[in-house]
């Protein structure tokens, strides 16, 4: 008799048709391209979830990793390859996820150059491209695939809301608890706002969209203008908006939005951007 449950089941038929890894413990070669801001867990500690591309052309989200606890040679950074071996959670029934082993964890070779505007780089995420956020919602719906990217007809507002500035007592009581073995609690900073895109897909159906952005790169902007501008608010989400808004959508960079879906609400997030520059159109005097 099988020993898989009947959801582990579906998923199985579903990983077949559309070839993603199987659901056994087994390595893959992963290129990292997202990274979401560290987040307090009350199971792991601290979490970040990570998602790129295997060799085969298939998205995956590695989840949960600790990756400030990562031993120091473990460390990757986004658009490195790395080596890990993974697992299906039984838990998550979306069929990208996938469970890493931490200690298996080893990164390869350098991050992929941005030579010739990220050549290397678009031939990897470029054939993965989705039509809409609403085709990759489509996908979900059929396919449990929680993952992809895609180039919307227009980015037109970052909205930033402040939040709250402490993390809930539940994670204050996690984040400083000693332990006898390991490494001892590090300190993370909550970042008291909240950043969202709005965008319209390249759909005449579309009615536009709003999504939370959780990529680690807007948390740490916002740390090193702190820092710059000493506190002073007002200039630091200026130059937020500045780079994200006007320097990534509206000057001479060709950006995709990366998608995913948050657990266990489903709900989409913009987990990057993916941002070669615009290939220059040549004339008649080049």
């Amino acid at each position: 008799m099988s020993s898989i449950n009947s959801s582990q089941r579906v998923a199985q038929e579903k990983s077949t048709i559309k070839d993603y890894p199987p659901l056994i413990v087994h390595e893959e070669e992963v290129l990292i391209v997202v990274k979401t801001a560290p987040h307090p867990s009350i199971s792991y500690r601290e979490i970040v979830c990570t998602a790129g591309v295997t060799v085969s052309g298939k998205w995956i989200r590695l989840y949960p990793i600790s990756f400030r606890y990562l031993n120091f040679f473990q460390w990757f950074r986004k658009y490195q390859w790395i080596r890990v071996k993974v697992e299906k959670n039984s838990k998550d029934q979306r069929i990208d996820s996938y469970r890493p082993v931490m200690k298996s964890i080893r990164p390869i070779g350098k991050p992929l150059s941005t030579r010739e505007n990220w050549l290397e780089r678009k031939k990897i995420l470029l054939p993965t491209l989705s039509q809409s956020l609403d085709e990759i919602k489509a996908n979900f719906d059929r396919y449990r695939i929680s993952l992809g990217i895609f180039k919307p007809k227009e980015v037109s507002k970052l909205i930033i809301e402040p939040v709250d500035k402490e993390w809930s007592n539940n994670h204050k009581k996690v984040m400083n608890q000693q332990v006898l073995f390991g490494k001892q609690p590090k300190e993370l900073e909550k970042i008291p706002y909240r950043f969202r895109y709005v965008f319209r897909c390249n759909d005449k159906q579309c009615n536009g969209h709003t999504l939370q952005i959780t990529d680690w790169e807007i948390y740490e902007l916002y740390r090193k203008l702190k820092n710059k501008y000493n506190y002073d608010i007002d200039k630091i989400l200026e130059d937020i908006k500045k780079k994200w808004l006007y320097e990534f959508w509206r000057g001479n960079l060709d950006s995709y939005l990366i998608v995913g879906t948050s657990h266990p609400y489903h709900t989409f997030i913009v987990l990057g951007v993916f941002r070669p520059k615009k290939e220059r159109s040549l004339t008649l005097f080049d």
